[in-house]
């Protein structure tokens, strides 16, 4: 034998495949061993309950042929992942019940998403609640005939055969023209799909769904294509699982922002500004009292500056945003060269680095944070504008900070703590992810893993635990997400904490060091609201509008009953207001029943009946939102302390009965006041 040369056995050794278990043992295996010969291997009942398996973290079904050694994890109904692959076979599940209906019907694709899944069909005409019915019954018969998703690996001129008569589908499979990726299909019964998984073993692990909604979607997102119908669904491993998701649907149907936004006269919407809002008086106090509070939150430890709307395309070219984000821009047209050189600022980072370097710092003076309220706009789909939520024109409580490496740790805890105080303070909660680098970015390698190593032990030394988000970072750096959860579950992306280090070399950021030489900074991004608009409509949502008295637009009406006591009503109104109470008047020629009713409706906290005795001892019949008819006499003293008190404290807890309402309440938003309480 040669040197170098290898014998049968060796090379038949390197053939195989290695699998590292959770316990640290290993099996080696052929390549192209299907993932549940490997399960099987383990043990017959941890066969019996497995779902899928994960490879170096992704999930593969148990019919799938593996090709690379790697960690091995059986996914079982514990698994966090396996509702994922639950609700993906639910898709093919929805697509094979529609195909039965309707043949003409053509398929495009069906994801699991974060609370469900959808598929998207091209049909001449939308479907129908009465089509919904009958797909989710023709689904049930496809669960019962439990048929095995039947995994094959085929070439793209087979896969063109298979599916010549979806245009959909052909059209996908372009995408595969000149690449190496493996072309997968599955088979439930007699529907074949194009798909690379994952699924359950059969059609029968699909116990608990329901059809929600259908809804129009671009073919491929892509506005210039044709409409499809997408079926929303969801599904779990669990029918109290299920109804419970579902009762969270309903109740968030009656919190809708958009739905309480105006019937509470906070907001409007107008098509002549497509993205833009329009702030009623009500609306803008609320606006207003939520940009104070951050403003005193920030006024001791940041420098609140003002910065342009419109700079020149010099700008967005230097931070890298004109190349990688130039169509979420509003482009101007320059009168002088006749190019659409300007725009309108999508966020505040450029400026604030211009900010930066326009003067000298010393190390003594970082960390510095600038923090900027300016109007941003973004060009979003027009599709893709939804209440609040999703808007073009915003403002963000934004802030930049410039600070030394060696001040990345502490800076970190000090953000988080803040963020974190800030939800607190709305009975929000959040969990933390972490986000590496992603495919398109700026900076060398070099830079981002500095970075993301920074960032990491940093967010390492708080302590706190975390998710990980590969890939999912800011094209400039790596970042820290705060993923909050409302009162009923419900998840939202709003603050972001993000290190930069290719910000300083591009605006070439410097500071004096101890040793009176020039020395970069690195730069940390921090959102805490993320825009007001969106949070103000979380807000509107988490609350049902039931805001606590220091946020309420209105927050006492004083209503007299009957004329004879409109003076001292009016006086006690003024005092409020001189106290810094915002007090209205509602002495209308309307029913007391009525005026009380329009109250609750529009959820006052608080509503003082004035009546003989009432003038006569100076006290106030209060009657507390979410307390029913129940009235309490008390001095209007001490009312006012109290109500002062809860705006100081911004006291969040309100009376149990007042909790329990909430939800209540939310569904009465739309009704008209009535003639009686």
């Amino acid at each position: 034998m040669t040197a170098g040369s290898q014998s049968p056995a060796d090379a038949a050794a390197h053939a195989h495949i290695v699998l590292t278990l959770p316990d640290g043992s290993t099996r080696e295996v052929p390549p192209g061993t299907l993932a549940r010969d490997v399960v099987g291997s383990i043990g017959a009942r941890l066969l019996q309950a497995s779902l899928a398996v994960a490879v170096d973290g992704e999930v593969l079904d148990l019919m799938t042929p593996l090709r690379a050694s790697g960690s091995f994890v059986v996914i079982t109904e514990k698994d966090p992942r396996a509702v994922q692959v639950l609700r993906h076979s639910g898709a093919h599940i929805l697509a094979t019940a529609v195909r039965r209906l309707r043949p003409d019907a053509k398929i495009g694709f069906g994801p699991a998403i974060d609370d469900g899944f959808y598929y998207d069909f091209e049909v001449e005409k939308p479907f129908t609640p009465e089509d919904l019915a009958a797909f989710e019954a023709e689904m049930k018969k496809v669960v019962a005939e439990k048929y095995p998703f039947v995994r094959e690996e085929v070439s793209l001129a087979e896969a063109r055969v298979r599916f010549a008569d979806d245009p959909l589908k052909l059209e996908r499979l372009d995408d595969f023209e000149g690449s190496d990726e493996v072309i997968s299909t599955y088979t439930d019964g007699p529907f074949i799909d194009l798909c690379r998984g994952p699924h359950v073993p059969d059609t029968s692990y699909l116990k608990h769904f329901k059809l929600l909604t259908t809804a129009g979607a671009y073919w491929r997102g892509d506005v210039k294509r044709q409409m499809l119908q997408r079926i929303y669904a969801t599904a779990f491993f669990k029918k109290d699982e299920l109804e419970q998701h579902l009762h969270n649907l309903e109740e968030a149907k009656k919190r809708d922002h958009r739905v309480l936004g105006k019937a509470l006269d906070l907001f409007q919407l107008f098509p002549v500004a497509p993205g833009a809002v329009f702030w009623t008086p009500k609306g803008t106090t609320l606006y207003n009292t939520l940009e104070a509070f951050v403003r005193e939150r920030q006024q001791e430890a940041f420098k609140e500056i003002k910065t342009p709307l419109l700079y020149n395309k010099a700008l967005w070219e230097q931070s890298g945003h004109w190349g990688k984000y130039k169509e979420n821009m509003f482009l101007v047209l320059d009168s002088e060269t006749g190019e659409h050189d300007m725009s309108l600022k999508p966020m505040n980072c450029p400026s604030h680095h211009l900010y930066f370097a326009s003067s000298k710092h010393s190390y003594r003076d970082l960390p510095m944070r600038y923090v900027t309220f300016d109007v941003l706009h973004r060009n979003e789909l027009s599709g893709a504008l939804s209440g609040l939520t999703r808007v073009r024109q915003f403002a963000q409580d934004d802030c930049h900070v410039y600070l030394r490496e060696d001040q990345i740790a502490d800076e970190v805890k000090f953000l988080m703590d803040f963020i974190l105080g800030y939800y607190d303070t709305f009975g929000l909660t959040a969990k933390l992810k972490f986000a590496t680098r992603p495919e398109q970015r700026i900076g060398s390698d070099e830079l981002w893993d500095r970075a993301e190593a920074a960032l990491r032990a940093a967010l390492d030394s708080t302590g706190r635990p975390y998710e990980m988000k590969e890939g999912d970072g800011a094209f400039y750096g790596p970042k820290i997400d705060f993923d909050v959860m409302d009162s009923i579950g419900r998840a939202w992306q709003l603050g972001t904490i993000q290190l930069d280090y290719n910000a300083p070399e591009r605006f070439d950021l410097t500071y004096t060091g101890d040793d009176n030489a020039p020395h970069r900074p690195v730069v940390i991004h921090r959102a805490v609201s993320g825009s007001f608009e969106r949070f103000i409509a979380i807000l509107i949502e988490h609350f049902a509008g039931v805001f606590p008295v220091w946020l309420s637009p209105e927050q006492v009406r004083v209503i007299p009953i009957a004329i004879d006591y409109n003076e001292h009503a009016e006086a006690l109104v003024a005092r409020m207001k001189a106290a810094g109470i915002r007090a209205t008047l509602d002495a209308r020629n309307e029913t007391l029943n009525y005026r009380v009713r329009e109250g609750e409706v529009q959820k006052v906290p608080y509503m003082c009946v004035i009546g003989r005795r009432e003038a006569d001892e100076n006290t106030v019949a209060l009657r507390s939102r979410g307390a029913g008819k129940k009235q309490d006499i008390m001095s209007s003293d001490a009312f006012i302390a109290r109500v002062l008190h809860e705006i100081a404290d911004r006291t969040l807890a309100m009376p149990a009965d007042v909790v329990a309402a909430a939800s209540d309440a939310a569904a009465t938003a739309t009704e008209q006041p009535g003639a009686t309480t």
